[in-house]
This record gives structure tokens, sequence and C-alpha cells, in this order.
């Protein structure tokens, strides 16, 4: 019996470890089976993540998803990402779920592009989506519920918004149009003024810029040194001109006649003995017309700060030094992780076959090589120096390689080496297609791998390759100050001005002497009809009757005269009356000799310039006495010249001689013809010696034994 129990005991601890050593064997193979299933579904999981749908209206979905306001990173210079809380303000004014992207121009897309659709599949939630760039509105697209007004506000919005208005002043101009229930009728008749062909009629700028300013400056100079400098010059001159009328000798005065020195009107305050005065001391006088001036240039700068008052150029919004560094740190987090980066706000130009095998070769070169695909613009945080940004690249990696930046809508390839010994002339002096061609002609993935495949054969070199430090980028801030009204081209403006004014006042006095000698012209034709130099006797004959009979009317409706001015009329008006009618019989004589037609002539005239003028001169020219009454008598010649007898003459004779009147008839030797005056008998002659008319009219009644 104890055998027969021994024996099942043993029975039973081998069925015991039997049954642990097939469990042991179950759970081995199934660890194997879940590690292979495992392994299979990572390779399986490995194609499906790269298969997984990517691009930039994935990648913004997912933003959105976040916040319904993106700004990209790549404008901090026109939009800094600090901006948002604006837009997201704006937004919320509309009271509609609203999604905003602010986006390079080359990413933003056109209505026709499908971004909005796109972003709004990935995110599939309605409302109403807002594509903008640097350039202003790009696209607006409502899904899922409808805006009423949406598209026209979107209209006028592109129409009125002039060129350098900037995201934010077309969001909110957009926003203000949808809200203001007028915009169906602004798109319309912004259409109709902007939509034209020839596009002609443009918005007015919004913002002054640094060529405004130049320009503005220019303009002020030449406003504030060319207006009171042309005022002044004019001024001076027609005082000038004023003066030389008043006094045309420019000398001192005599005394008696009431005149000093300079033309001023006024007698000196002493005189010598015997008549002379003594030269009047000219009075200080403040520079009254060039204080004038000074202030005239000071009111013009004044009035031009105040109309040209900007000192920023844009919006007012000012970069961070966060919005600065974001797309940095973003590319440079990307290389940490990847030695392939491409931006996923723009269409990648690599599809997954491409990045996986680029990715690969990178991994087998014997130097190391990091890609950047990203656009560059003048309005990032580089400013569109790729030297520049491989250089922030390098010093926020901390790592030496050959930074390759490719720019997928350029198509520009740029090589930067920072620290890999690599012979620079065989960086330099790459193929063509390598550095630069149309991103539609030849894709960027083949150059890629072209490239990469130069790269595997580039030469050592003894040192490591270090390029210059480039210059760093402008500050954005001081890339928004304007500078002051009265620098830069206001130098060149108040040269410029000074020349316009001294070519403005030549051309003044050039059309003033023009004006001038037309009239002078004109005047001549005038006097030369009124006093010719060879008059013919029909002439002589018509106008001593016309000048008797207008004599004799004056006398008669004058009313008032005084008592030597009346006297001197009727003695001319008797006199000419005997050489003219000296038969009184209603007609001119018909013996009248021309020398007598002609001193009746000037008689007559001389009578009717004492009505007229009872202070008249009693001479007239002794040139042409037909010219009438005398301006003055002919001044006398400087001391130590020989004297010659003062006679008068006429205002147009004192400035240029005048010819001598002839008239016709015989002279002393009997021959016939136009001789002048002095030699004809009778008592015209006396007025070449000076003889005034009250002598004239003696010696006329005497020739007719008339007292």
């Amino acid at each position: 019996m104890q055998r027969t129990q021994r024996s099942g005991t043993s029975r039973a601890t081998r069925s015991l470890a039997a049954l642990f050593a097939a469990i042991a064997a179950l759970l081995t193979a199934g660890s194997a089976l879940l590690t292979v299933g495992a392994a299979n579904a990572a390779q399986a999981q490995a194609p499906a993540q790269a298969q997984a749908p990517t691009g930039p209206s994935a990648y913004l979905a997912a933003q959105l998803r976040h916040d319904p306001v993106y700004v990209s990173d790549e404008l901090p210079r026109a939009v800094p990402r600090s901006t948002a809380p604006f837009f997201a303000a704006q937004a919320r004014r509309l009271h509609v779920p609203t999604y905003v992207v602010v986006l390079p121009f080359a990413a933003s897309g056109s209505p026709d592009s499908g971004l909005l659709a796109g972003i709004h599949d990935h995110l599939g939630r309605k409302g109403l989506y807002v594509a903008l760039s640097e350039m202003g509105l790009s696209d607006v697209q409502a899904f899922g519920m409808s805006v009423p007004g949406a598209q026209d506000a979107k209209t006028a919005t592109m129409y009125e918004m002039p060129m350098d208005a900037t995201p934010r002043e077309a969001f909110r101009h957009f926003t203000d149009m949808l809200l203001s229930g007028q915009a169906h009728q602004r798109a319309d008749q912004a259409r109709a003024r902007y939509g034209g062909a020839d596009n002609s009629d443009e918005p007015p700028a919004l913002h002054t810029t640094q060529t405004d300013r130049e320009d503005q400056s220019f303009l002020t100079g030449v406003t504030v040194i060319g207006v009171p400098l042309t005022a002044l010059l004019i001024t001076k001159y027609a005082g000038a001109r004023r003066r030389s009328r008043r006094d045309p000798s420019g000398g001192t005065a005599k005394g008696g006649t009431g005149r000093a020195v300079g033309g001023t009107g006024r007698a000196g305050p002493s005189a010598e003995p015997g008549g002379a005065a003594a030269p009047a001391r000219p009075r200080r006088q403040w520079p009254s017309l060039e204080l004038g001036a000074l202030v005239l240039a000071a009111l013009l700068a004044f009035t031009a700060s105040r109309v040209f008052d900007d000192t920023t150029t844009g919006d007012g919004s000012v970069p961070t030094a966060a919005d600065m560094r974001a797309r940095v740190d973003r590319i440079s987090e990307g290389l940490r992780h990847d030695p392939l980066y491409v931006d996923p706000e723009i269409g990648s130009p690599l599809d997954a076959a491409q990045h996986a095998a680029l990715r690969k070769r990178l991994g087998g070169l014997p130097v190391p090589v990091l890609i950047a695909a990203v656009p560059m613009s003048t309005d990032d945080e580089s400013q569109g120096d790729e030297d520049l940004l491989a250089k922030r690249l390098h010093d926020r990696l901390r790592r030496d390689a050959l930074f390759v930046l490719a720019n997928p809508t350029s198509g520009r390839i740029e090589i930067v080496n920072y620290g890999v010994p690599v012979e620079p002339s065989y960086l330099y002096d790459r193929p063509g297609g390598l550095s630069s061609a149309d991103p539609a002609a030849a894709p960027l993935g083949s150059r890629l791998d072209k490239l990469l495949t130069y790269l595997s054969k580039a030469p050592r070199s003894a040192r490591p390759g270090r390029p210059y430090d480039p210059p760093p980028a402008p500050d954005p801030v001081a890339q928004q100050k304007l500078p002051g009204l009265f620098t830069g081209d206001f130098r060149a403006g108040l040269f410029i001005g000074g020349l316009a004014a001294m070519l403005l006042f030549g051309l003044v006095v050039a059309v003033w002497a023009l004006v001038r000698w037309l009239g002078r012209g004109r005047a001549r034709a005038v006097a030369a009809a009124a006093a010719p130099v060879e008059p013919r006797r029909t002439w002589l004959r018509r106008t001593a009757w016309a000048e008797v009979d207008a004599l004799t009317a004056e006398l008669e409706s004058v009313a008032e005269l005084p008592e030597a001015a009346r006297r001197r009329a009727w003695e001319c008006l008797d006199a000419a009356a005997l050489l003219v009618d000296g038969d009184s019989d209603g007609r001119v004589d018909g013996d009248a000799t021309p020398a007598g037609l002609a001193c009746a002539i000037v008689l007559a005239r001389a009578g009717r310039a004492a009505v007229r003028e009872p202070s008249a001169p009693a001479y007239v020219c002794h040139r042409n006495p037909l010219h009438g009454t005398a301006a003055e008598r002919r001044p006398k010649p400087p001391a130590g010249r020989r004297k010659v007898p003062i006679r008068p003459v006429c205002a147009a004779c004192r400035e240029k001689p005048g010819e001598v009147l002839r008239l016709y008839g015989a002279d002393a030797s009997g021959c016939l013809g136009y001789h002048p005056y002095p030699l004809h008998p009778g008592p015209l002659a006396a007025l070449a010696n000076g003889a005034g008319i009250d002598q004239l009219t003696r010696e006329v009644r005497e020739s007719f034994g008339v007292n």
C-alpha cells in the first residue's frame, strides 16, 4: 500500500511539473508573438504616419484649433505676432465665429487656391474664415453659416484700401464695412471708381514713407528759401524802379528843387549859401524787406512742420524681441530633431518619398549638412538675408554644419559653411542649377538631391570654414521712424529754391522789360501819330483845326480856372487862331505855311495843357514841339565841361533824345524839302532856343501886328 501511495504521489508530481512547463512554454510563445506583433504594428504605423494628412491647411487648422487668430512669424516687421489680440478684438465685433490667418503673400493663397476651404475641412468648424497678408486682405469665405455682406465688404475693402494699407487697417476696414450695412453700395461704388481697366485712379496713400519724407523735405527747402527770396527780389526791384521814376538822375538835388539825395522827395536839412543844397544825410533805416522775408520763411517752415507732422511710418505696430526671434526658434527647433526642415506654412515642395530619400542621404554624407526649406522676405527678422539667418541658426543650435537655405518660392539655394573643413571655392563654384532656378521648371526636390550628390564629393580643406559676419539687420523701430523734416534733402531744396528764385526773378525782369518795350513801342507809335517827325501839309491843316476847336470847347466848358492858367490858355487860343484862320472866315487859310500850322498846333496843345493842369510847365520840347509840354529843362553839364544852353525837353526825349521836327518848305538857299523847323521863318523857330509859351504867343501877335 505504501508503494502504491508513493507511485500515485510521484505521478501527481510529474503531472504538475508537466503542466507548469506547458504553461511556461505557452507564455514564452505568447510573448514572442506579442513582440512580433508590436514590431509589425510599428512598421505598419510608420508608413501610416508618413502618409498622414500634411500641408499648410492641416498645419493652420491645428493652430486655429487652439486660437482662432493665427499670425505667421515670418512677417515680424510688417505684422508682428504680438498684434494677434487686435485681430481677435476686431473679430469679436462681428458676433460670429471668425477664424483669421495672417500669412506671407506667397502662402496666403488666392480665392481659387482653396486654402480657406482646406483649413475648414481639417478644422471642421463653421464660421467666417479670413486670410490676410502683408499686402492686405486676401480672401474671405463663410462655411456652414450665412454672413450677409461678407463678399461685398471684401470687395469694398480690396478696392478702397491703398497699397500701403497694413493687414490691421485692412481687417478693421473690412469689419467696419461689414457692420455698416452699406457693404453692397460701397462695393458697387468702389468697383465703379477703382475697377477700371487702366487702374489710373488709386486710393490715396495712408502712410508717409521714407521716400515721401525726402520729397517733403525737398519741397519744404524749396518753399522756405524760394518764396521769400522771390518776393524780396521782386519787391526790391519794384522799389528801385519806382525810385528811378521819381529821380532818374539818382543824384543830389540842388537848392530850391525840393529833391533830396536818393530820390526821397524831401529837401536836405541844410543849404549852402548861394542856393546850393548840401548833401542830405541819409537816414538809417531798418532792412524791413529783409526782415519781412525772414518772417515769411519762418512762417512757411512752421506751416510745413504742421502739415508734414508724421514721425513714423506704418500703423504704429512695433515688433517685440519675441516676435523677432520666433521664426529662428521654430526653424532651429525643427533642425535640432531633423536635418531636413520644411516650412509648414507653405505647400511642401517635397513629397513623402523625396522627403524620406533626402533624410536618408543626409545621414550618409561625409560632412554634416542641415537643410531648411523656408521662404525669405524683406519683412522677416533677417530682412531677406540668408547669411544672417544662417548665422542666427548656427548661434542657436551651436552646431557646426553646412547650412543649406532653400527658398521654395524663388528657387534660390544658399550654402553657408560654419565649421566644416570643405574647400570654399568648391561651394561657391557649384553649377548654376544648384544655386538658383525657376521652381516651376526645376523642382526643388530634384535640385536638393543633386546638391547632396555634389556635396558628397566636396574636397576637404585644412581649416574649417567660417564666413564673414553679415551686417545686422536694421532695427525695426528705427526703420519705421521717419527722418526729420529739416534734414536730408532739405539742404538740396534750399539750394534749388534759391536757384529757382533767381531764375524766376530773372524771368519776371525779362517779362517786365518786354512788356515795357512793347508799351514803349506802342507809345512811340501813338506819339509818332500825334507828333510825326515829318508831318504832311494835309495832316498839319487837319490837326491844327482840330486842336483849335478842342481848345475852344475846353475853355467854354471849364467853370473855374486860375487866372494865370486862364490867361495863358486864351492867349494860346488867340495866337493859334491868327495862325490858322487869320481871315476869320471859319476855314484854314489857304496861304498858311507848314511852320505856321505847326506853331498853331503847339499853341493849342499848350493851351489845352494849361486847362487840364494849371501847373503845367510853360515850355515845350525844343527837339519836337509837337511832343507837348516839357517835363523839365535839360540839366546843366558838370563843372569843367562846355556849357550849353539849357533847353526844355519832354519825358521821352529826356530818356532818349528824339529826332528834330522837320517841316516842308524852302531853306535859306531856296531848296525845297523837309528841313529842321528852326530853319523855317516864323515864331516857331524861337522854341529851338528854349523860348517859352508866353514868349511864343507874344511873337505871334507881333508878327500879325496885334498888341
